[in-house]
């Protein structure tokens, strides 16, 4: 009799143990269970503040640089015949300027270029074409070269001779090319150059409904043979006859231009001329309403 208390005693406290490390096991499943949701919970949340954070500091960059646009007091325009830069009438300003501008890229010399300018600093207008940006090398140069200080415009998107297309494919390549650039570099463009300078009054509509300001050029050699040479394209970019105040001078991503940018500069500057910032160019009339109160 006192063998099977105790037999059924120890079966007792068998199966007692039995359940209690069931227990332990099912609540240590449930905590690790819970650590884990709670470890997925704050990854997710670390994660989501991250990106929040990369958005709201583009954002923050994006405002910064339209509080400094509208900070700027214009003090020139663009020519009425396009080529040349003008002091706003009622402005003090040196006329004594000329107007740097690179057509054509981004492509293989617009880094070099852009670099050169950089070291010297001096200001210049990239014209491009925003083929050159739908891939991730385009982008990323685009992305330098801006934040590099520089002023992007737009020369269309496959430089097409506007005239000869359709008022709708005009349309397209101008907003095309001002929609990939707002997309990689968070502001569209403000100037607006057409390949070979030839505009249509619908293109010129169009310009004007996104608020850009139409340019031309006063010379420009850098295409011609006779000065597919560094030396030869510096001596005629500061000594021709054309170089006066005000002078937009047209250049493109080319080796032996971006081989040349150097002595240009120089040059400029040794003749006096003090190479115009982009920024303080009038773009379109909401500008121009401003600039006459």
């Amino acid at each position: 009799m006192k063998k099977m208390i105790l037999s059924t005693l120890l079966a007792s406290t068998l199966l007692l143990t039995a359940c209690e490390a069931a227990d332990s096991e099912e609540t240590l499943e449930t905590e690790n269970n819970e650590t884990s949701q709670d470890s997925e919970v704050t990854n997710q949340e670390e994660t989501t503040d991250s990106s929040d954070e990369e958005t709201d500091e583009l954002e923050e960059d994006v405002e910064e640089e339209a509080d400094v646009a509208e900070s700027i007091e214009y003090l020139y325009e663009v020519s009425d015949n396009l080529a040349y830069i003008n002091v706003i009438d009622g402005k003090e300003a040196n006329k004594q300027v000329a107007l740097l501008t690179f057509d054509d890229g981004p492509n293989g010399h617009t880094l070099k270029i852009a670099q050169s300018l950089a070291e010297k600093d001096a200001p210049a207008i990239f014209f491009v074409n925003s083929m050159y940006l739908e891939d991730d090398e385009g982008k990323a140069i685009l992305t330098e070269v801006h934040e590099m200080g520089f002023t992007i415009g737009n020369h269309t998107h496959t430089h097409a001779s506007l005239p000869s297309i359709s008022e709708e494919k005009q349309t397209e390549e101008i907003i095309t090319t001002n929609d990939l650039v707002e997309e990689i570099i968070g502001i569209r463009p403000r100037f607006f150059r057409a390949p070979f300078g030839q505009n249509t009054d619908h293109s010129k509509q169009v310009v004007l409904d996104e608020g850009m300001a139409l340019m031309n050029w006063t010379y420009g050699y850098d295409w011609e043979d006779a000065y597919r040479d560094p030396e030869a394209l510096t001596d005629i970019m500061i000594n021709t006859n054309l170089l006066v105040p005000g002078s937009n001078l047209l250049m493109h991503d080319r080796e032996w231009t971006a081989k040349a940018v150097p002595a240009i500069i120089d040059g400029l500057r040794d003749n006096d001329f003090e190479l115009l910032d982009p920024d303080l160019i009038l773009s379109n009339e909401l500008e121009s309403e401003d600039v006459s109160e």
